[in-house]
C-alpha cells in the first residue's frame, strides 16, 4: 500500500461479519477521500495490545474495536475521553502524535440513532441487557440521559458490578427468566444475543408477547434481517432501531473524528444495508 494512504481498520474476534469496512469506505469514497482505507482485522485477545500499539507504524491513523476488546481498547490507550474512561470501554481509538487516543461513540451514536426520543428520557424506565464493552456504553448513556436504568445480564455477578459502578439497579435473579418489557419505556439489547441470525429473543428474558406501543426497542446487534428481537416488539407496536442504525451513528462519529470531516449518513446507510 502506498504511503500517502491512511489506513483504517475495525478490530474484533470473530470481524468477518462486520459490515464497518463497506460502510465506512462508502462514506470516505464519498467525501472524495481517495488516499483513505478502511478494513478488518480479526484478532485474538492476547494479541490485541501487541497489534494495536504496531498499527501506527504501518500506517494506520485509527480503528474501531468491536467484541471482545473493548475495554482491552481503553487500558491500551495513552489518553482517554472522559465518556470512554466513564464507561470503561473505548470503540475507537485514534492514533496521533505518537500516541493513542481512546474515545467512545457507542453511547452518542446509541442516542443519536434513538432519535427525538433521546431528549425524553429523563425520568423513563429503561433497560439495558448485556454488561460488556456494548453494555457499559448503553448503561452510561441512558443513565446521563437521566432515564431511571435496571440491568440484565446472563452472568448476574458481571451485572452487579457494572450496576455498582454506574450507579444502576440490576433485575433480580429469580426474574432472570420473566422479565415484562411493557413495563419498561425504553429497552437496549447490547448483549451477544442474536449474533450469528440466531434466535436472540430466546436468550434474552424477556416475554415476547409483552412488548407494547409506546416504547423503544432497540438491537444492538445485527445480521441479513431484522432480528427476533426486532421482529417481536415490532408487532407489540413498538418503534424499533436496528443494530444497523446504531452502526451507521457511531460510524460517523468516528469518521468525523480521524478525518475532521462529516459523512453523509445516508450514503453510510445504503451501504451499511446493501
Amino acid at each position: 500500500m502506498a504511503g500517502t494512504v491512511h489506513r483504517l481498520a475495525v478490530l474484533g474476534h470473530p470481524v468477518s461479519h462486520s459490515r464497518s469496512p463497506a460502510m465506512q469506505n462508502a462514506a470516505l469514497a464519498a467525501l472524495g477521500l481517495g488516499e483513505w482505507e478502511y478494513g478488518a482485522i480479526d484478532i485474538e485477545p492476547g494479541r490485541f495490545e501487541a497489534l494495536v500499539r504496531g498499527l501506527p507504524d504501518e500506517g494506520f491513523v485509527g480503528a474501531n474495536v468491536t467484541v471482545p476488546h473493548k475495554e482491552a481498547a481503553l487500558a491500551v490507550a495513552d489518553e482517554a475521553s472522559g465518556a470512554a474512561e466513564a464507561i470503561g470501554a473505548a470503540n475507537t481509538l485514534v492514533f496521533e502524535r505518537g500516541m493513542i487516543r481512546a474515545e467512545n461513540t457507542d453511547a452518542p451514536g446509541l442516542l443519536d440513532a434513538i432519535g427525538e426520543f433521546a431528549g425524553e428520557l429523563a425520568g423513563r424506565r429503561a433497560l439495558a441487557l448485556g454488561a460488556g464493552g456494548a453494555g457499559r456504553a448503553v448503561v452510561w448513556a441512558l443513565a446521563e440521559a437521566g432515564a431511571d436504568v435496571m440491568l440484565w445480564n446472563r452472568t448476574h455477578s458481571r451485572a452487579e458490578e457494572l450496576a455498582a459502578e454506574l450507579g444502576v439497579e440490576v433485575i433480580p435473579p429469580e426474574l432472570h427468566g420473566e422479565v415484562d418489557p411493557g413495563a419498561f419505556d425504553v429497552i437496549v439489547n447490547a448483549s451477544a444475543a442474536g449474533l450469528g441470525d440466531g434466535d436472540g429473543l430466546s436468550s434474552l428474558p424477556l416475554d415476547p408477547a409483552g412488548f407494547r406501543p409506546g416504547q423503544t426497542v432497540v438491537d444492538m446487534v445485527y445480521g441479513k434481517g431484522p432480528g427476533t428481537l426486532v421482529e417481536a416488539a415490532r408487532r407489540g407496536g413498538a418503534e424499533t432501531v436496528d443494530g444497523l442504525e446504531v452502526l451507521v451513528r457511531q460510524g460517523a462519529r468516528s469518521l468525523a473524528m480521524w478525518t475532521g470531516r462529516e459523512p453523509d449518513l445516508d450514503v453510510m446507510r445504503s451501504a451499511a444495508r446493501a
